[in-house]
This record gives structure tokens, sequence and C-alpha cells, in this order.
């Protein structure tokens, strides 16, 4: 066992912090409390060798926690940090006397009751500060283990963090091409159709995914840009089938700035235009809703195309994708429902928790 290399460069002072002086004093206390009744010398004397026993025995203690820098593997530092501390008490204890008793005409250990003062001190010693050595390094293993089952959970959760990011952005990934494709493919139908609405709508998409394009790599957006983005897909798709698609977007203040994954209310967009409006002979209309309630975002995308049982199975792969994206986003705290409304048409209702975006 070793100190840190903060603790190191601390030297005495962290030998004698308050969290490692504090159990000594208590100690040191309560031996001179049991000493008391017995003694016949002045009690600042027995205060004194107390206090001076105890800081020596708890610098053996921090000595040996340093010194030696390595060890042969035989031997356990904090079985040396107790040995040391077992041994050094009776010389620890001589040497309070001899300080206590400078200037008088003839040493301590030639004085009975001195001696015997001596002897209990140190059987005291003995039989108190090995136990309060091991109660420490106990102390001290149980707030290194704790210490290290927390750097592992920090690094556990860092190493979650970006498996979940990496998933994020293979998934937004999968997302670009699916929309792309979906787009491209509306164009070229103007195309093959000859109609004079093909370069304007073309160019039209390539003035949006200028826009687009580099939001799809950022691991999250604000509402305010998603709806940018939303309104531009959205003219794209008008220019494609003017008298057969309406649109509206209904959105406060307030939600502009809450962030949310990429093309989150894009995809529910999308989605509304190829499985509702374009399978419906009249075309419809979208309205787009989005506001904060009681800290969460609440947004809806309403159609009046042909419906759930009309549209296909799953309504592809850009939901069961969206779902995945807002699962690793917001652990389960974003709820996503689609629901048939009268007479035909499609709700998308989407709510998540409010986090606001930092420039």
């Amino acid at each position: 066992m070793t100190a840190d290399p903060a603790d190191q460069a601390r030297g005495l002072a962290w030998i004698f912090a308050w969290r490692r002086m504090k159990p000594v004093l208590i100690a040191c206390a309560l031996m001179t409390l049991l000493m008391a009744p017995g003694w016949q010398a002045s009690y600042a004397v027995l205060v004194a060798r107390m206090l001076f026993i105890g800081a020596s025995l708890l610098f053996v203690f921090g000595l040996f926690e340093r010194w030696p820098a390595n060890l042969p593997r035989w031997i356990a530092r904090w079985g040396l940090q107790v040995v040391a501390v077992a041994v050094a008490v009776p010389f620890v204890v001589a040497i309070a006397y001899w300080l206590t008793t400078l200037g008088l005409p003839e040493p301590w250990y030639h004085d009975k009751n001195r001696l015997g003062g001596f002897a209990s001190m140190t059987i005291q010693g003995l039989l108190i500060a090995p136990w309060m050595a091991v109660a420490a390094l106990l102390k001290q293993i149980k707030g290194e283990a704790q210490k290290q089952a927390l750097a592992f959970e920090l690094e556990r959760s860092e190493y979650e963090r970006k498996a979940l990011d990496a998933r994020l952005r293979l998934l937004q990934a999968q997302v670009e091409p699916h929309f792309l494709f979906n787009t491209l493919a509306n164009v070229r139908e103007l195309v093959d159709a000859r109609s004079p609405l093909a370069s304007s709508v073309l160019g039209s998409l390539i003035a949006y995914l200028r826009a687009a394009v580099p939001r799809l790599h950022e691991p999250a957006t604000t509402l305010g840009q998603e709806l940018d983005l939303v309104r531009a897909y959205l003219e794209v798709m008008h220019m494609r089938m003017p008298d057969r698609l309406q649109f509206a977007l209904h959105v406060d203040e307030a939600a502009n700035e809450v962030a949310c994954p990429p093309m989150t209310l894009l995809t529910l967009v999308e989605n509304a235009v190829r499985h509702g409006i374009d399978p419906a002979e009249r075309g419809g209309r979208i309205d787009v809703r989005a506001q904060v309630r009681d800290g969460r975002c609440h947004a809806e995308i309403v159609d009046t195309g042909v419906g759930l049982a009309h549209a296909a199975d799953g309504l592809g792969t850009g939901l069961s994708n969206l779902r995945e994206r807002l699962q690793l986003a917001f652990g389960g705290d974003a709820q996503l429902h689609l629901e048939s409304i009268e007479p035909h048409g499609v709700r998308a209702s989407l709510e998540f928790p409010v986090r606001r975006s930092v420039a």
C-alpha cells in the first residue's frame, strides 16, 4: 500500500492531517483518564507524555507507509506498519520520560514510580497502538476500494457513453441515405415525366441538402433548426405536388432552443408525406406543432392522408430507427405514439424531456 503522489508532496502535513490526528487525540484522552486516578506527578506532564507518544507513533505509522519505496514481495507494507508501531512503543515512551525529566538529579529509570509509569504506558501502548494501526489500515483500504470502484464506474460510464455515441452516429448514417434516396426518387419521377417543376425542385433540394447534410453528423441539434429543415423539406415536396400537399407549422417560441437528436421531426414528416399524403388520391395536409409544457417538449405531426390501415407495414425503417435514436438520446424518457384520426389520417405524437442546447 503506497501513498498517492499528491499526499507524498505534502510531507508531514499529510501525516499529521486532522483526519489522522483526531483518533490519536481521542485515544490519548482516554488513556490519560485511565491513568489519572493513580497519577502522583503533574497532570500536565501526563498529558504532555501522552500527546508526544501518540504523535510519535502516528509519525512512525506514516513513515513506513512511504518508506522504503520498494519492498520485497514477501513483506506486506501494512504488516510492516503495524510491526513498526508495536516495536516503536517502548522506545517512544522512554523518550517521552526522558524529555519530561530533564534537569532532575537522577535518571527516570532509577525511580521506581517513574519506572512503573513507564511500564504501564508501554503495556497500554502495546495493547492499543497496533490495533489502532490495523483499524486505520482497514479504513484506508476501504476508502481506496471505494475510490477504485468509483473510478471503475466512471470508466465504465465513459465507455458506455462512447458506445452510445458510436451507435447514434451509425443510426444517423443509416437515416441519411434513407432520406436522400427517397427524395432523389421523387425528383427522378419529375424528370421522367418531363415536368417543368423538375428543375425548381432540384434547385430547392440542393439548397436544402447544403444546410441539412452537415447537421446529420452532429450528435444533437435544436428543435428550431429541425423545424427549419422540416419547412425546407415540405417546400420541396409542395413544389413536387402543389395541388396535393398543404402544410403549416405551429411552434411555441420556447421550443426552438430545446435539444433533440438530428432528424427527429424530419423523419416523422417524411413518413407522413411518403405513407400518408403520397398514396392519397386527393393528397392532404400536414400540420406540425411543438410546445414546451411542464419541463417536457410535446410535438405532433398530423396528416390527413390515407391513415394507418392503408399505410405500409411498420411505416418503413425511419420510425424504427427514430425509436432507437430516441432511446439512446433520452434513455427511455422519450415517448413516440402513432394513432389514427377520423375521418382519415395519422397523428404522430412525440414527447421528451427539455434539454437546452449548449452553444
